[in-house]
């Protein structure tokens, strides 16, 4: 095949804020730098600015004053959507409902001036790419919400832009089949070796698929980082209760323990402190008898969820804490069980009490 798209540009925006003339700042001054073939995944809650940043790049929103985007260090601030070589995919896929599946793909093609061989073989790569073939004469009311989001992403790519921009494709599919989906667009996204930035809420969606992970509030940079550091080492509150789930415990620390109200936690780094915030995953806590435990609590539910059981434990700490353990030990509710974690895995936070 011949679908090599090169591996894009490298892009930075560099002091890009957005004011709106009501007043309303939907994104506070922000520099970044997005390597060349990167997957960059923007994900924060609704209103967050992750949004207006991608729109800024792809050229649909200008920044305010002295700020600039610059593709492979060359300003294109001031260069209009049409002349940036940008390929986009929105929530709605924004496909041509006159057009044929085909058709569709090689549109951005057809207005380039491609001649119709040359696009047909494009079109025919692309089918095969995204697993479409035998689609190719379909009208677009035809199709499956999936096979919509395969069509809207080979006409994304069909143009081999310098920087592919994703806004919330998978949104509007259903669960099951946005997880296979996602499989496939990171199979895609690798084999094009494109640049790309990927806007969305979804914390697995950005996990699976960002080589780094901006995490956004606000208007404002939360944390970049790749998915693990994102995961296991959040620089803040907001981000650990965001991506994923997290038990936030409030403590005081003595002889470097978090003192709780079922016992104590011994805990890295706490020197300095005699308070403390500390995240823990709730994957990271173990069951064991109360007897070998220095922190123990009630089991207050367990929920059976196939190849492993949630639990929510009361009187350890200060709130019900959440653990997921293995289906292979039996809990009841009302038993007294004993909790441990790794020094190590427990995470101070910097938001003190």
């Amino acid at each position: 095949m011949t679908t090599d798209t090169g591996h894009g540009v490298s892009v930075r925006i560099e002091s890009c804020g957005k004011s709106f003339a009501d007043g309303t700042r939907a994104l506070q001054p922000a520099t970044l730098d997005i390597a060349r073939g990167e997957t960059l995944v923007l994900l924060g809650p609704s209103g967050c600015g992750k949004t207006t940043m991608l729109r800024i790049i792809a050229g649909l929103e200008q920044p305010d004053r002295g700020g600039r985007v610059l593709f492979d260090g060359a300003d294109v601030t001031s260069v209009p959507i049409e002349k940036r070589n940008v390929g986009m995919v929105f929530q709605s896929y924004a496909l041509f409902p006159n057009m044929s599946v085909a058709e569709n793909i090689g549109y951005g093609l057809k207005i380039r001036g491609v001649a119709k061989r040359e696009r047909d073989v494009r079109v025919a790569e692309l089918v095969a790419l995204t697993n479409i073939a035998g689609l190719e004469d379909r009208r677009i009311d035809q199709l499956s919400g999936g096979q919509r989001q395969r069509v809207a992403l080979a006409r994304a790519v069909a143009i081999r832009p310098a920087v592919l921009l994703l806004d919330e494709p998978l949104t509007a599919l259903d669960a099951a089949l946005r997880d296979r989906l996602r499989g496939e667009l990171d199979r895609l996204l690798r084999s094009l070796g494109i640049t790309t930035i990927y806007v969305t809420h979804d914390q697995a969606e950005a996990m699976a698929l960002g080589d780094r992970i901006v995490v956004m509030s606000k208007g404002e940079i939360a944390q970049i980082g790749a998915p693990r550091e994102i995961y296991f080492r959040p620089v803040s509150r907001f981000v650990a209760e965001f991506v994923g789930a997290a038990n936030i415990l409030e403590a005081e620390i003595a002889a470097g323990c978090l003192r709780l109200p079922g016992g104590s936690l011994e805990v890295a780094g706490t020197e300095s402190r005699s308070r403390a915030v500390a995240m823990i995953r709730p994957e990271i806590i173990s069951v064991v008898a109360p007897d070998r435990a220095k922190l123990t609590g009630q089991v207050d539910s367990v929920s059976f969820i196939g190849d492993r059981q949630r639990v929510v434990v009361s009187g350890a700490a200060g709130k019900p804490l959440a653990i997921e353990v293995p289906n292979s030990i039996e809990l009841r509710t009302g038993d007294t069980i004993g909790l441990t974690v790794p020094p190590e895995a427990i995470r101070l936070l910097p938001d003190a009490m």
